[in-house]
């Protein structure tokens, strides 16, 4: 069984955007107003905005964690001591 891959912050930020322009256009087909429609793609745009900011701070949170223990062990590690 293989691990499912991993979506970057980019990937979910495109599905995301794709999402914001595919329901107002399905909400007028249903018969939504043009305003209606118009103030859901607003909102949808506002929380994809905030996720992206999110999302982004994420990652460079994870990269710094990742690299922060190998920093650690080339300057000798918990079991080198100076003394």
């Amino acid at each position: 069984m293989s691990a499912a891959p991993t979506e970057s912050a980019g990937d979910v930020v495109r599905w995301a955007v794709f999402c914001c322009v595919l329901v107002p256009v399905v909400l007028v087909v249903y018969g939504t107003s043009l305003g209606g429609a118009a103030g859901t793609a607003l909102g949808l745009a506002a929380v994809t905005a905030v996720c992206r900011v999110l999302l982004r701070r994420s990652e460079r949170g994870l990269r710094a964690e990742t690299a922060a223990p190998r920093a650690r062990r080339s300057h000798g590690g918990r079991n080198h001591r100076h003394g």
